[in-house]
């Protein structure tokens, strides 16, 4: 059976990483190539027959519920069509700075035919788009007539970075958009009853609870996570102190979170119920306390797991609890790796998207390493306070030691202070915080608000106390994504070194390690280099490397408080591909799409020096070490390869009437042979200079489109001179300024050139030798969710 659903997992897993689903007539085949397996007795055969038909099962089950998840669709040529929808509001809301989100349920759409998902993501923002305060707060299950703006799900397609798409597919999600202002927005009803509606609602009033207890508090949102799941509220800052301290995991609703509360409702129902016995109730000659306890602890475990969004690492341990309960109440002793497997099967066959997320194969794979550690001890474990430590101290390193090849290749990074920084959280978290704060949440009155202040003030010390071990210098090892065969030999180490005492040579183990560990970024070699212009929406950002140096050219912009396209896309790809430092940094202009995610990856990665347009005064400057001031002339070389500054001018500084998008950093690019030419947002007056003062210098392979291809820009007379043969357009799906603009895009097209836009294809990398060969993410990547 473990076999069976191993194959199982495996075959959704090879489902989710196709370009396209299958036919029904490969499946109809692959369905009687199941059936003959199972026909078949012959127990020598019985192995690869388990193997071949879990996986085609999981291949099928997976195709299955992805067809029909992607059949409720949002039609190509109703994107950004105003409709009126009748719905429900069937989530936690979320209300950030200017705005509130929010997945509506669909009932009908206000007269008209058109085709709506049943469920789609909506923001409703302040200022020109609806005013949120004039309606008051929302909460789950209220009924609401909204005129709404909709697309098809959409997100950023980056290396290393967040699938927003899948996501949204795993969310039942098929089309995103927002509230447009609009008389007829109005509330119908302030509750309408289903079993969802009732947890959302009580998990939005325990976190209106908690906020206004702990209102102005630095960690409100770390309370909020750990008592409803919901960890909208932390500020980025804060995850990356947990992340680089390796206790991201806790500050959540976690399977040890969970098992503990169930644990204490199963003693406590266990204790009174043996105690019956001597009234008149006599409850455990109806049914043993055993059984009560267990199925008490079964109860609230579901209860917990619901308040918490029924998270893939709650559902595992709930199933897992479930599974055990059960073999109870039946009579029979459940293996802990039949345990296992079953909650395996259970989460996958509920939800097969999860095998694409990182909690998936971190929650199942410490269980794993956990039991296999354990495997084969001998002798009875531990007994007694000292004992309790050992055996702790053990199962710490076990878990720290045995996710190493993991981690490195979900995160490229792994927190050397892990299991210090755990062996501290884990117990105070979990035993003292997190019941604290359930307490709280419940108790009305002074008595909870001093519980939430309590377990606040346990917080703010315990992230006191990480935040001096996140600052060490080697608090985090970096490595790049490591290839299959180095992932497979490090993960054959890991397990050689938790094997048994008296194992033979359990040190070599460590040595197949060190491919993985010692591993550095690839990079360009004689005399090419390589541009990544990433897919950050409306904005711009793009990663010029040498054979031995790097250079960020913008930042991306700035999504919302604490997300921007640093945080978001750019830290990601860098710790994916093990990049710790940059040589350096251009800030082109001081327009936020270009500048927002500055200050995230000053944070983040080590930088020698900045060049920008930007003010003495603006916070990126003060933040930097060195900055220089961009000005036409300065010239650099890095390993063969020469950069050169076209614009601005330094006489441009001292006209104060200029706009910042006619200060862009223009940077030239070349080895010699094959040449970029990265604009900025220059518009048609610094074009015709640039003509005018640098034409010989202005031709180049590949053009970054000015101004995002705006009609501002892009003059004939520059594109004449460029004549470039890729154009890159860095620009977001739908987005609100029409960027390129068709005759611009069409400008392009007449001179030939070859047109590259991030929305269509995701991040663009581009290699430039003695020709310029280009891929995009989206093709490389390709996946069935993505529509193309």
């Amino acid at each position: 059976m473990r076999i069976a659903i191993c194959s199982f997992v495996a075959g959704v897993a090879w489902l989710q990483c196709r370009a396209a689903l299958p036919t029904w007539r490969a499946l109809a085949f692959g369905a009687a190539l199941l059936l003959a397996c199972l026909m078949v007795r012959r127990p020598r055969g019985r192995i690869p027959l388990l193997i071949a038909g879990g996986a085609l099962l999981g291949f099928g089950w997976a195709a299955f519920l992805a067809g029909g998840a992607l059949a409720d669709q949002l039609a190509a040529v109703d994107e950004g069509r105003d409709v009126t929808l009748v719905g429900t509001i069937d989530n936690l809301p979320y209300r950030f700075d200017g705005g509130v989100r929010f997945n509506f349920a669909v009932e009908h759409v206000v007269g008209g035919a058109l085709k709506v998902p049943p469920r789609v993501a909506l923001s409703w923002y302040s200022g020109s788009r609806g005013t949120v305060a004039a309606v008051g707060d929302f909460e789950p299950g209220q009924r609401w007539q909204l005129t709404v703006r909709l697309q098809r799900p959409h997100g950023n397609a980056n290396p290393g970075g967040f699938d927003y798409e899948a996501w949204l597919l795993e969310q039942g999600v098929r089309a995103t958009g927002y509230v447009r202002a609009d008389d007829g927005n109005r509330l119908l009803d302030a509750f309408v009853a289903a079993p969802g509606a009732v947890v959302e609602r009580v998990r939005a009033a325990l976190r209106a609870r908690i906020q206004a207890a702990l209102a102005g508090r630095t960690y409100a949102g770390v309370v909020v996570a750990l008592v409803i799941g919901d960890q909208r509220g932390i500020e980025q800052a804060d995850w990356q102190v947990f992340n680089r301290t390796g206790i991201g995991h806790l500050i959540s609703i976690s399977g040890l979170h969970i098992t503990m509360i169930a644990g204490l409702a199963a003693w406590a129902v266990s204790a009174l119920w043996r105690r019956s016995f001597f009234t008149d109730a006599r409850l455990p000659l109806r049914l043993p306390a055993q059984k009560a306890a267990a199925l008490a602890g079964t109860v609230v475990a579901l209860l917990y797991v619901l308040l918490a969004g029924f998270g893939v690492p709650a559902q595992r341990t709930l199933y897992m609890l479930s599974v055990v309960a059960l073999a109870l109440w039946m009579g029979r002793l459940a293996a802990v790796s039949h345990v296992l497997c079953t909650a395996l099967a259970v989460v996958v066959l509920l939800d097969p998207w999860a095998v694409l997320w990182p909690g998936f194969w971190l929650s199942f794979g410490a269980v794993a390493v956990i039991l296999f550690a354990g495997h084969g001890r001998i002798g009875p474990p531990p007994t007694g306070p000292r004992g309790a430590l050992l055996l702790a101290g053990r199962t710490q390193w076990a878990v720290t030691a045995g996710l190493v090849p993991l981690t490195l290749l979900l995160f490229g990074q792994v927190s050397i202070v892990s299991p210090v920084a755990n062996a501290v959280a884990i117990p105070l978290v979990s035993f003292v915080v997190t019941p604290l704060a359930l307490a709280g949440s419940l108790v009305p009155g002074p008595p909870g608000d001093w519980l939430l202040l309590l377990a606040h003030w346990m917080v703010e010390m315990l992230a006191w106390l990480l935040r001096l071990m996140a600052g060490w210098p080697a608090a985090v090892w970096r490595a790049p994504a490591p290839q299959a065969w180095v992932f497979a030999l490090g993960l054959g180490g890991i397990l050689w070194m938790l094997m048994p005492r008296g194992w033979p040579h359990r040190w070599a183990g460590a040595v197949a390690l060190l491919p993985m560990l010692l591993q550095r970024p690839d990079h360009p070699r004689d005399n090419t280099f390589r541009v990544t212009a990433f897919d950050v929406g409306q904005g711009m950002a793009l990663l010029v490397e040498t054979e031995r140096h790097r250079l960020l050219y913008d930042t991306g912009p700035a999504y919302a408080p604490g997300a921007n396209g640093g945080s978001r896309v750019i830290l990601p790809y860098l710790r994916m591909r093990g990049i710790a430092t940059l040589d350096g940094i251009v800030v082109s202009h001081g327009d936020t799409d270009h500048t927002g995610g500055a200050l995230a990856v000053l944070e983040g990665v080590d930088a020698g020096w900045v060049a920008s347009s930007l003010p003495a005064g603006h916070a990126i400057v003060r933040a930097v070490r060195r900055h220089v001031r961009c000005s036409a002339g300065q010239h650099w070389e890095w390993d063969g390869i020469a950069f050169d500054m076209l614009h601005p001018t330094p006489a441009s500084y001292d006209d104060t009437q200029l706009k910042t998008n006619a200060r862009s950093c223009t940077l030239r690019i070349s080895n010699g042979r094959r040449t970029v030419l990265l604009a900025g947002d220059i518009e048609a007056a610094q074009e015709a200079a640039l003509v005018d003062r640098a034409a010989d210098r202005l031709r180049a392979d590949v053009l970054l489109a000015p101004h995002h291809g705006s009609g501002t820009s892009s003059t004939p007379a520059f594109l004449q001179t460029v004549h470039p043969d890729i154009a890159v357009f860095q620009v977001g799906y739908r987005n609100r300024y029409h960027h390129p603009k068709p005759e611009v895009y069409d400008r392009y097209g007449t001179l030939g050139a070859l047109r590259l836009r991030t929305d269509d294809a995701g991040a663009l990398t581009l290699d430039f030798g003695a020709n310029v060969a280009w891929r995009g993410y989206r093709n490389e990547h390709a996946r069935y969710w993505y529509g193309r």
